[in-house]
């Protein structure tokens, strides 16, 4: 297991401001954060003070980050590769650009993300909860999700990790929001709105070691 840093070229070109996203006078935070959980339009393509403000595929933007993964664990045509928490799957299309004939899956619990997916990928993507894959063991030579985990409950994540972990042959990576300061943190806790697993790398890795995951990660921090 090591820490691998595929997403801060990406996560650093987002100018963010705070306290406006906290005192808002029409979606204050908490507002903001109800509309967000339902995983629905809100989420993805409503107003920018609630999320993604209009999550649309944008060239190039996530074949960066495909490639660069592709390339660490030498994924190749006919390789399995599975994606929790794949939104509308971008990165899953942008994987089949780097490496045409690469075998994408991908399982997300919002039905409006899979309903706008990119239609290339659409018909590989799947409704359903990180907490119980529908997979047989060791299904996937690659397995990663990004910016999925940090939203579940305790005694989710417990699952999810495990379920990754089983799913997976070899290499798995994963990514979630963490804070190493209390600057960091209060930062964290200004900007998200689905967030429920607000853990140190120090405890991250405790997650790692009570479930037995042993794939790469690494972290978004909100410096």
């Amino acid at each position: 297991m090591a820490y691998t840093d595929f997403l801060s070229v990406v996560h650093k070109s987002t100018h963010r401001d705070y306290l406006a996203r906290v005192n808002d006078p029409e979606f204050p935070k908490e507002k903001a954060a109800e509309f967000a959980k339902k995983w629905d339009f809100d989420y993805w393509d409503g107003d920018r003070r609630i999320n993604y403000g209009g999550y649309k595929y944008m060239e190039g933007r996530w074949e960066k980050v495909a490639k660069v993964m592709a390339d660490h664990y030498g994924l190749k045509a006919g390789d399995k590769v599975l994606d929790i928490g794949c939104g509308k799957g971008f990165l899953m299309f942008d994987f089949t650009k780097v490496v045409p004939g690469i075998d994408m899956f991908g399982i997300d619990i919002s039905a409006y993300a899979i309903a706008n997916a990119k239609e290339e990928v659409r018909d590989r993507i799947i409704e359903g909860n990180a907490t119980s894959l529908p997979y047989e063991d060791q299904s996937f030579d690659f397995v990663y999700s990004l910016n999925t985990f940090h939203n579940l409950a305790c005694y989710d994540l417990d699952k999810a990790l495990r379920e990754m972990e089983r799913v997976g042959k070899k290499n798995k990576y994963l990514c979630m929001e963490s804070y190493r300061n209390e600057t960091e943190k209060t930062n964290l806790l200004y900007w998200q709105v689905t967030c429920e697993a607000f853990n140190s790398p120090e405890e991250w890795d405790w997650w790692f070691q009570q479930t037995g995951y042993t794939g790469d990660h690494s972290f978004i921090y909100f410096e």
